[in-house]
C-alpha cells in the first residue's frame, strides 16, 4: 500500500491534483549516490527504519525532514519535484549541513552540501581538544586536507603523521585512517570520490 502525496499540498510542486510517490524516487537517488540506508540515515540524523519505511512509502517525512534528506542526497526540493538539476556555485553558512558528534568531540560541516553527486566532497572538520574522527575503512579514491588552525595527527594503518596549522596532507585511503587532535583543530578535508 503506497502512501501517495498530493501536490501542491505540503510539498508544493505546483501540479494541482497530480499524485506523487516520493519513496521510490528517494531510494533511486540514494542508490545513485552510492549510499546505504544506514549511511543516509546517519547523515540525516534519522533512523534506518524511518528511511526504509519512507522508501516503501509507508510513512511520509515532514518538509524539514525531506529537505534534510534531499540535502544529504545532493539536491533540493525544487530540483526533486521538477526533475531538473539546479547547480549552485556559491555556498554560504546557511547552506551548510552540520553534524556534531559529541562522543568523538568533532563537528563536520558539509560546506558544499550537494557534493555527494560531484567528483569531490569537501568538509570543514572542527576537532575539540581530545577530538577524533570515526575510523574510516579502506576505500577507493584520494583525500586532501589543509589544517586551518591547531595541530592534528593523521593515522593511516599503524603510521602516524603530525600536521600543524598551514600544513596539508594527501593520502590514498588504502588502510583504515582517521584524525585526532590533542589541542583542537580546524581543517578543510576533501575526498574524491565523495566518501564522508
Amino acid at each position: 500500500m503506497f502512501n501517495y502525496m498530493l501536490c501542491p499540498c505540503v510539498y508544493g510542486c505546483g501540479q494541482r491534483g497530480e499524485r506523487m510517490e516520493i519513496g521510490e524516487r528517494i531510494r533511486a537517488l540514494r542508490i545513485e549516490r552510492g549510499l546505504t540506508q544506514e549511511e543516509l540515515a546517519d547523515r540525516a540524523e534519522l533512523s534506518k527504519g524511518f528511511i526504509s519505511q519512507m522508501e516503501r512509502d509507508l510513512t511520509s517525512p515532514s518538509i524539514a525532514t525531506l529537505e534534510d534528506i534531499l540535502t544529504c542526497l545532493g539536491t533540493d526540493l525544487s530540483a526533486f519535484f521538477s526533475g531538473g538539476e539546479s547547480r549552485q556555485t556559491v555556498f554560504t553558512e546557511e547552506d551548510y549541513f552540520v553534524k556534531r558528534d559529541q562522543d568523538r568531540l568533532n563537528t563536520i560541516e558539509w560546506i558544499v552540501p550537494n557534493a555527494q553527486k560531484n567528483r569531490m566532497e569537501p568538509i570543514r572538520l572542527t576537532l575539540e581538544p581530545g577530538g577524533r574522527t570515526m575510523p574510516d575503512d579502506p576505500h577507493e579514491g584520494e583525500e586532501f586536507g589543509y589544517v586551518i588552525r591547531g595541530r592534528i595527527t593523521v593515522h593511516i594503518g599503524k603510521d602516524e603523521f603530525a600536521a600543524d596549522a598551514g600544513d596539508s596532507f594527501y593520502l590514498y585511503p588504502e588502510k583504515e585512517h582517521y584524525i585526532t587532535s590533542q589541542t583542537g583543530a580546524e581543517i578543510i578535508w576533501v575526498s574524491a570520490p565523495p566518501s564522508f
